[in-house]
């Protein structure tokens, strides 16, 4: 059996959670594909704290195979900490994620390296144009694609699946946490990897045991992308969202209160009735806004101050320098 390059052509990582009978014929059948293929490449497989027999299986694959790697968590952290462990790891030229229930193909692995290294993708998203899932789930993630494609600007059909393929530039470059994993092409666009695209590919029925996602995804879904969302426009200039939320209520409670001083002293002097400022509910309105815009610029220029730190320990994507 010959042994592992610094580099190879294909790195896969395979996120797992209680699928000891799936490993084997996976890990198998990507076996198969690989060698048809002159392939070199290696297998990741990150067990996110399974309760089952999973690490024992992934322990005896590796045994057998030299291009089979196993890291186990402690516990369950999620799909997205494994995902970002397997990408630190990885030492592929083109990275391959996919499920480990069987329901994501091997077989597309080739067609997924040709249009990274040959078409010049970046990272390229698995499309189930046929999916094998009940209604209960279908028509969520339609929904959830269609909010997604509208805030972030990605035409995906599917952002959710499992098998993509990215330049090895992207993963090295990105990080995924909390459940961040749906948004990878997201992320990677804003780290400014813009040529995304999208793949048909087969979507296999479950073969063994069931599946760890529930409807909630879809709450907790929607939550992140308006979090990946704000973090990713403002995360740099803080002040540009909470200096203009704050400009805006505090020249509203300004402009209030001035018409309140001015329509008093107008009745003062045409000898008009009148009740004092202090009695007009429009008069504390104005107070509130007056308060809320100040603390508004006081978190901006907090967030101004943390982020002049924090700037100076980011790492930016420069791809070339010369000189």
């Amino acid at each position: 059996m010959k042994e592992i390059k610094n580099t190879v052509d294909i790195s896969v990582v395979v996120p797992l959670y209680n699928e000891e009978e799936s490993l084997p014929e996976l890990c198998a059948w990507i076996a198969k594909v690989m060698d048809e293929n002159n392939f070199s490449y290696e297998v990741l497989l990150i067990d996110d704290g399974s309760k089952d027999n999973s690490w024992e299986v992934v322990k005896a694959i590796s045994e057998t195979n030299v291009h089979v790697k196993g890291v186990k968590f402690m516990r369950n952290y999620g799909k997205s900490a494994a995902l970002q462990v397997g990408f630190k790891a990885c030492i592929g030229q083109v990275v391959i994620t996919m499920d480990a229930d069987l329901q994501d193909s091997p077989d597309e692995i080739p067609g997924l390296y040709k249009m990274i290294k040959e078409e010049g993708f970046d990272l390229v998203s698995g499309w189930k144009q046929k999916r094998y899932d009940p209604l209960s789930k279908t028509i969520p993630t339609k929904l959830f694609n269609y909010a997604t494609t509208l805030l972030s600007g990605i035409k995906l059909h599917d952002f959710n699946c499992g098998l993509k393929a990215y330049n090895s530039k992207v993963v090295k470059r990105i990080d995924v946490f909390g459940e961040m994993h749906r948004y990878i092409p997201v992320i990677a666009k804003w780290q400014g990897f813009t040529k995304i695209g999208e793949k048909v590919v087969v979507h296999r029925s479950r073969k063994y045991g069931v599946t760890k996602f529930g409807l909630e995804r879809f709450v907790f879904g929607f939550l992140d992308l308006l979090s990946i969302s704000f973090v990713s426009k403002f995360k740099k200039s803080p002040m540009h969202f909470f200096g203009s939320l704050g400009t805006l209520s505090f020249v509203l409670g300004f402009f209030m209160t001035m018409y309140l001083l001015g329509h008093k002293q107008y009745c003062l002097y045409n000898h008009l009735p009148f009740r004092n400022v202090t009695d007009n509910p429009f008069f504390y309105l104005s107070l509130v806004a007056l308060m809320i815009g100040s603390q508004l610029f006081l978190a901006g220029f907090i967030g101004e101050m943390i982020n002049i730190d924090s700037n100076k320990k980011d790492d930016y994507g420069i791809e070339e320098q010369v000189g």
